[in-house]
């Protein structure tokens, strides 16, 4: 049976990223120096975009095992196209956070139909096509956060307009060359496969998975809020904050390539996730001790290793421990408690800075990642060989 061809679902990955990383990287900014939004407001507002995403998440996998896929996408990158285009016409208060809840909704849904559409791709190794998905998804990022900066410069209506031309571009990706026997006549749920009953150790280790997508993700976020105060108090530039996630989005791109090379040689998934929490950790305890800007480069580093690493495999596994009628709903399940994390990650730093430090703060986040790690461990070691896998 004729499926997707993985460059067409790439590609499709690659035009949704960048067009985000249009968005996100000012939000805060936007929102707080343009619409005079104060940053208590623009938290509430972020906190509401992921909620949504979530929501976008858990309802686009689930209606993924139920209907017709080819259809489901076509809805979540329409809903993206026609916000960002209101959005190159309306872009003040409240069109604009209005704006971030559609996207949040669209964004969490279609990555979870990308995902899920990459399961029925059956001709290449699930490992490989997760890490080109993740690849696809962190060069839409370097491109688009390289251009953003001087796109907003320009005109922020014109930043709207390349977004919403960008989704028009995967439109006619999904109706150009979505549009297969694989996707077109997949198996669906009915009422005789909707109650599935995984095997006891594949929900086991899902479980461990999803809880330490929340904890792994609520301290990864502290470099994506907290951090920046943490190192401008310090002296150091905001431009040069910015551009640790430029090397971060770089190194992905070189690190997916040389994970692809290397699973060549090795072929447990589950080391790759152990691997990938433990350098996730050490990036926090580098950061105890950074006091000028090369330590910060360094525990960048080190933090890309982790994410490059670790987040690609996840949803790898997932797949390979559900059967095709559920595959959906558990993709949409890992995004999803991805997004908890990132929304209540800002919060709960703010907390401990709050009531402790700084320091605090990198040390419970090195601590709890390397709990996730030995909950992990523990988990998959005892249930990993009774575990059914599936194709």
């Amino acid at each position: 049976m004729r499926e997707i061809r993985l460059r067409w679902l790439l590609l499709g990955e690659l035009f949704s990223s960048i067009g985000m990383s249009f968005i996100w990287p000012l939000t805060t900014i936007y929102l707080h120096n343009h619409l005079g939004i104060s940053l208590t407001q623009v938290g509430v507002i972020l906190l509401f975009y992921s909620l949504a995403n979530v929501l976008g998440s858990i309802s686009g996998g689930r209606l993924f095992d139920r209907l017709n896929p080819f259809y489901l996408i076509i809805g979540s990158v329409t809903l993206s196209f026609v916000t960002m285009l209101v959005l190159i016409f309306n872009h003040g208060w409240p069109a604009f956070p209005i704006a971030l809840l559609s996207l949040g909704f669209a964004s969490g849904w279609s990555l979870t139909m990308v995902n899920s559409l990459g399961t029925t791709i059956h001709s290449r190794d699930g490992r490989y096509i997760f890490n080109m998905l993740y690849f696809a998804q962190n060069l839409g990022i370097v491109a688009g956060t390289a251009m953003v900066g001087f796109v907003y410069s320009v005109s922020i209506t014109l930043l709207f307009s390349i977004a919403t031309s960008l989704f028009g571009a995967f439109l006619v990706v999904i109706l150009t060359t979505y549009h297969v026997p694989a996707v077109m006549h997949r198996e669906v749920q009915t009422k005789t496969t909707h109650h599935v009953t995984l095997p006891k150790a594949n929900r086991y280790i899902m479980g461990s998975f999803f809880f330490s997508l929340v904890i792994i993700w609520i301290m990864y976020e502290q470099w994506n809020s907290n951090l920046s105060v943490y190192m401008t108090g310090m002296g150091i530039l905001m431009r040069d904050y910015s551009l640790l996630w430029t090397i971060n989005a770089a190194l992905i791109v070189v690190f997916q390539a040389l994970l692809n090379w290397l699973a060549n040689f090795f072929t447990n998934l589950y080391l790759q996730v152990y691997a990938g929490i433990f350098f996730v950790a050490l990036s926090f305890v580098t950061l105890i001790f950074a006091k000028d800007y090369a330590h910060f480069v360094i525990a960048m580093v080190i933090l890309t290793m982790g994410e490059a690493t670790a987040f690609p495999a996840i949803p790898a596994i997932v797949n390979s421990l559900t059967p095709a009628v559920v595959k959906g709903q558990y993709q949409g399940m890992a995004n999803a408690w991805a997004s908890v994390g990132r929304a209540f990650g800002p919060l709960f730093g703010g907390l401990v800075i709050d009531f402790g430090s700084y320091t605090l703060l990198f040390v419970v986040a090195a601590v709890a990642n390397l709990l996730v790690l030995g909950l992990n461990l523990v988990v998959i070691t005892g249930n990993r060989r009774q575990a059914e896998v599936y194709k």
